[in-house]
């Protein structure tokens, strides 16, 4: 596992510009053919729980956002990601909520699709 840098972040701004200045990020570099995973980690506005972060982002995955992001809660690895064709696939079952306004989401994506 190789600590590096990434233009993920960089990119995230481009998309959503409200985000310029608020974002950073790192990159592990894991010598696997393809898939990488997202550990994002957030500062809310407001107090919620984990349960509620999901519910939204399952609602999402099945509405308006359905094909672009996915929503797991099962137990999977990176190598069951591959080939899908979703910008972003949010991992329940990783993420955790460090207080009511502190969380880490986890979320795959397949690097080469």
């Amino acid at each position: 596992i190789i600590p590096s840098s990434t233009g993920a972040a960089k990119a995230v701004t481009k998309v959503i510009p409200s985000l310029q200045g608020k974002l950073t990020g790192m990159a592990f570099r894991v010598p696997t053919i393809d898939v990488s995973v997202v550990d994002l980690t957030c500062k809310l506005g407001k107090e919620t729980t984990y349960e509620e972060i999901c519910a939204v982002i399952k609602a999402k995955s099945e509405g308006e956002m359905k094909g672009i992001l996915g929503y797991c809660d099962e137990p999977l690895v990176s190598t069951d990601f591959e080939s899908d064709s979703r910008s972003s696939i949010f991992d329940a079952g990783a993420g955790i909520m460090l207080n009511p306004s502190f969380v880490k989401l986890v979320a795959w994506y397949d690097n080469e699709w």
